[in-house]
């Protein structure tokens, strides 16, 4: 016992003063190899990730930069990117080297990121408001099914590829074509089996989170992180100021007082409407008006909630407006249309008053366009001549 005792000391004293040995927990915050960030992203609205940027062994961007020259200088700069989820992907710029020992949670990812796997259809419009689209090879939506123009185009001339549905992709196309990144909606978390097996093939997946974001700029903001992911920051940061512009021309306006009722019919006759806390109440909020529920929600992580139309109907009668939401309901065109869905619907307030507006089937296509649905909801509660069509939104007559 005391020979094994002797021998334990001298294995601590070995340790204290041999040079290059481990003396104290390792490193797990950041990269875990040591580096510390140059700087971070500044987020004004979104809450689901979070930028850490590294100069590694480059010089770190000038103290003082403005807010574009700051974006500049990140393009060069390794991107550290953590998710609401705790994934994290350390994004390599093009021609610099991975750096060492990073810590084993972290996925590495080099650009250019090239054949990316698109299965969140909602951020196609970032991809392609950052014009970036080369960088994505395959999709989760055939072609009939894309409203995005640029993104519908690209597959009719098989630049991009139908690469299966998010919860049954062509793992056999999507391993000969070696894309670089996978990224999924929230929606992967019904197949995680999914993901488990892309990741086994050697395919990251980035799972975005925009969905669950508060603010309608909040989810338009992810294109900062798409910026990041692709090389485009500075190009993601004046795309998202022309959406902050919309937003910033409806400050101080005082509340109409309107109400607004969002839904729409489910096939099995339930209305589908918006939890209060969701980034559309939001929205209806910024634009001047109130949204006809006030506290309704169900303690489920989801965005949307199912009412029987009698417990509907007596909350919602009374609205001033109603805005159905055709992209799940399916496109109206009539307000015949409309209370053929639920006879009830035509006791509706804003049925008898003619304020029946149908969002757009490109409407959750398109992330970009959340200050412009602002201004459209503006026009609705606060302007009897509106055009019968705006930008997201018609007039049901």
């Amino acid at each position: 016992m005391r020979r094994l005792l002797l021998v334990w000391l001298a294995l601590v004293l070995t340790l204290a003063v041999t040079p290059g040995c481990a003396t104290r927990p390792p490193d797990t915050s950041g990269l875990g190899n040591g580096w510390r960030p140059d700087h971070s992203l500044v987020l004004t609205y979104a809450t689901g990730f979070r930028i850490d940027y590294y100069a590694g062994d480059a010089a770190g961007c000038p103290a003082g930069s403005d807010a574009a020259a700051l974006a500049e200088c990140e393009v060069g700069q390794y991107a550290l990117i953590t998710i609401a989820d705790q994934s994290r992907f350390l994004v390599v710029p093009e021609g610099r080297p991975v750096p060492p020992r990073v810590a084993s949670d972290v996925t590495v990812l080099t650009r250019p990121l090239t054949n990316v796997y698109l299965a969140a259809s909602a951020t196609m419009s970032l991809v392609v408001a950052l014009d970036a689209l080369p960088a994505v090879g395959f999709s989760a939506l055939a072609a009939d099914a894309w409203y995005l123009p640029e993104a519908r185009a690209a597959m009719e001339s098989g630049r991009i590829r139908f690469g299966g549905k998010y919860s049954a992709p062509d793992y056999e196309m999507l391993v000969a074509g070696a894309p670089s990144l996978a990224i999924e909606n929230t929606m992967i978390n019904h197949a995680p089996q999914v993901k488990e097996k892309l990741v086994a093939l050697g395919i990251p997946v980035l799972v975005e989170q925009s969905s669950y974001e508060s603010h309608p700029l909040g989810r338009t903001e992810w294109i900062k992180l798409f910026g990041a992911l692709l090389g485009k920051q500075p190009l993601a940061l004046a795309r998202f100021a022309e959406q902050q512009a919309n937003l910033d021309r409806l400050a101080g306006r005082p509340a109409t007082g309107r109400t607004v009722a969002f839904f729409h019919i489910s096939t099995a006759g339930y209305v589908v409407t918006r939890k209060s806390g969701d980034y559309i109440p939001r929205l209806i909020e910024l634009a001047g008006g109130s949204y006809v529920f006030s506290d309704l929600t169900d303690g489920k992580a989801t965005s949307t909630i199912n009412l029987e139309m009698e417990k509907f109907y007596a909350t919602a009668r009374d609205a001033d407006v109603i805005v159905y939401n055709s992209t799940v309901g399916g496109d109206l065109h009539s307000m015949a249309e409309l209370v053929a869905l639920n006879p009830l619907l035509a006791e509706f307030r804003a049925v008898r008053t003619g304020d029946v507006w149908c969002t757009g089937r490109d409407f959750y296509q398109d992330m970009m366009g959340m200050g412009v649905l602002v201004t459209d909801l503006d026009r609705v509660l606060t302007d009897p001549q509106a055009p019968d069509r705006l930008t997201y939104l018609h007039r049901l007559r």
